[in-house]
């Protein structure tokens, strides 16, 4: 990685990360990056022997460590989430696309249980001992995303694996806003971003077939590097400037609106 483009981030020497799903793609470069600055970075990993080779690719004066963590699998976030001392900044990066139809250990559709719920369960365990940020990765997707609430599991409707996705992400965004209105008094923010469409292996090691996966074959050469998808992670995370910005969406590194869904404040207050 040229780190280069990455002497603007502020110095992260003293401060206490952690970064879930931090072995591939964004959530490796933004734990790189992180380290590069100084940062101690508890790495969130499913794989342990993954996490341990994407910790040796990190150098700088910060320091990475692998802690064990399936975000699927709420056991293993309470877990996790007990072992876990005091952080500033929380990251909830970790996601799947495009899977078959299935549930995760506690009976809850993978996309949701992947991509949302077990954020969800972490950011709540983990928030008295978060000083500063919790951060979470959404994406443009959830524009696409209809959550229904009596059908998280998708029992009663067609399953599509994109539009469970979509819902997922959708999720995300309700989350953090209810989260960022009640800790509006906690001087801790919630925000969440939109990284792009990142040519990762996201989306090709779960189960998408046909068509899902000839479409990422076909617009791989048109999306960001890993790099480049990483850098509104680290902008949220790390800008003094967001220091009392909650409840936002960002995308290439700036505040955008986020669709009308989205704000719907009874929605988030449900889920």
């Amino acid at each position: 990685m040229t780190t280069a483009p990455w002497t603007a981030v502020p110095d992260q020497r003293g401060r206490r990360f952690v970064v879930t799903g931090a072995t591939s793609g964004i959530g490796l470069l933004t734990a790189r990056v992180l380290v590069h600055r100084g940062a101690e970075v508890v790495l969130g990993v499913r794989n342990e022997e993954k996490g341990a080779a994407a910790a040796a690719q990190m150098t700088g004066p910060g320091q990475a460590v692998v802690e064990k963590l399936d975000v699927s699998d709420l056991s293993s976030v309470e877990a996790f989430a007990e072992r876990i001392g005091d952080v500033d900044v929380l990251v909830n990066n970790a996601g799947i696309l495009g899977v078959a139809q299935g549930t995760s250990v506690d009976g809850v559709e993978l996309h949701l249980a992947t991509n949302h719920l077990g954020h969800h369960a972490l950011a709540l365990r983990m928030l008295p001992r978060i000083g500063d940020r919790v951060v979470v990765v959404s994406s443009n997707s959830h524009r696409h995303g209809e959550l229904d609430v009596t059908d998280l599991g998708w029992q009663r409707r067609p399953y599509k694996p994109y539009a469970a996705y979509a819902a997922s992400k959708l999720a995300n965004m309700l989350f953090t806003r209810e989260l960022s209105r009640r800790l509006r008094a906690s001087g801790v923010t919630a925000n969440c971003l939109h990284p792009g469409v990142v040519a990762t292996s996201f989306g090709r090691d779960g189960d998408a077939r046909g068509l899902w996966a000839l479409a990422f074959r076909a617009y791989r050469p048109f999306m960001l590097t890993p790099e480049q998808g990483a850098r509104t992670t680290v902008f949220v995370a790390c800008d003094p400037g967001l220091q009392e910005t909650s409840g936002q969406y960002f995308a290439n590194c700036a505040q955008v609106r986020s669709s009308r869904a989205s704000q719907d404040h009874e929605a988030a207050v449900r889920l």
